[in-house]
């Protein structure tokens, strides 16, 4: 299955519920993936990312 974006959190996800917004708002329609292993980091910060995990960077 691919994963779909959350529209919300741009969050990476394989389902149909993002499980930490819990949004069902999802595309497949993403470009770009961005990993997140310290969210204290400057990129994470500059993309406004507050958790660890998998995001897309654009989202039509």
């Amino acid at each position: 299955m691919p994963e779909k974006a959350c529209k919300t959190c741009k969050r990476l996800v394989k389902g149909n519920v993002c499980p930490i917004c819990k949004s069902s708002d999802l595309t497949r329609s993403w470009k770009g993936t961005l990993m997140v292993i310290n969210p204290d980091s400057e990129l994470a910060k500059e993309a406004g990312l507050t958790s660890p995990g998998k995001f897309a960077i654009k989202i039509k």
